[in-house]
């Protein structure tokens, strides 16, 4: 397979390897992305892909959480400049949509379109086309999710950050009403938001994790130990530690807490917990990055 400049480019901003290593290993992969950056992690060339970083999309992420933080709603919205993504009305168009999404509940965004939209006797589309029409620029919706409290107490928290680049929603659960309305149960809340955004985990917990992808990890841990020339008990030690510092860095309530690098999420967590004289736990969370969507096509 011809392996095509781009490829060699796309490779090395996933990777950040060099030029050279990456067409090297596109080579070795006969031009499968994937199996590429494998072949560099293997070699130590490439840290673990986050292919997330590499937006390219204009536009804003937002969301809205209901008074009483049991409904929210993340949305991405594209345009087609940045001068546009900063423009006031077309930010208050990306707030309206993520009302709409929490108060409507679409499934998806093709469900969103056809849906009279806030309030009016006009469908989405039909309001995104005039939207379209007064800004001057094409757009649409790449996604959405929405989030209905599935616990009896709780809250569910929005975070977005910067100009509206990363957006996270969170859902956790307490025991007690009492628990869930106080101050330090929604800082928490406010907290773990903004630990996902800056640490960006793949999941919850462990059991979060395909499997296919431990396997995948594990198998690249074990080529890489092979390569020490120790002993296979040795090299499987070396294996299952440095899993073991995947997990750490993957899954979020493993990760050091970012206003606290001495404790866990999860001694964080705790620690609140007990101050409340109840149970807290985190749910499940949703972190969109700008153009990650089209970037992963």
């Amino acid at each position: 397979m011809e392996i095509s400049a781009k490829m060699v480019k796309d490779l090395r901003e996933t990777t950040g390897a060099g030029m050279m290593d990456c067409k090297k290993a596109l080579i070795e992969a006969d031009g499968d992305m994937d199996a590429a950056v494998d072949i560099l992690r293997t070699k130590g060339l490439a840290a673990l892909s986050k292919k997330a970083g590499r937006a390219t999309n204009e536009g804003v992420i937002g969301g809205f959480v209901d008074c009483d933080a049991r409904v929210g709603a993340l949305v991405e919205v594209n345009c087609e400049t940045d001068f546009v993504a900063r423009n006031a009305d077309f930010k208050d168009f990306v707030a309206s949509v993520a009302e709409h999404v929490a108060s409507a509940a679409p499934a998806d965004v093709s469900e969103l379109m056809g849906q009279e939209f806030a309030g009016r006797e006009e469908t989405f589309e039909q309001v995104l086309g005039a939207t379209v029409a007064k800004i001057g620029e094409n757009m649409g919706v790449a996604r959405l999710a929405r989030y209905e409290l599935s616990s009896a107490h709780g809250a569910v928290t929005v975070y977005i950050h910067g100009v509206g680049n990363i957006g996270v929603m969170v859902e956790l659960s307490a025991s007690s009403s009492d628990a869930a309305d106080s101050p330090a149960f929604l800082s928490l809340a406010k907290d773990i938001a903004m630990q996902i955004a800056a640490a960006s985990p793949m999941c919850v917990d462990r059991d979060g994790i395909d499997a296919g992808v431990v396997a995948r990890e594990l198998e690249i841990y074990k080529a890489q130990a092979a390569e020490s020339g120790k002993p296979e008990q040795i090299q499987e030690k070396i294996a299952q530690g440095r899993l073991e510092k995947f997990y750490k860095e993957v899954v979020l309530i493993e990760q050091p807490f970012v206003k606290d690098s001495d404790l866990t999420v999860t001694q964080q967590v705790d620690k609140v917990a007990k101050e409340l004289g109840a149970q807290v736990g985190i749910v499940r969370f949703e972190r969109f990055v700008l153009g990650e969507t089209a970037t992963a096509q």
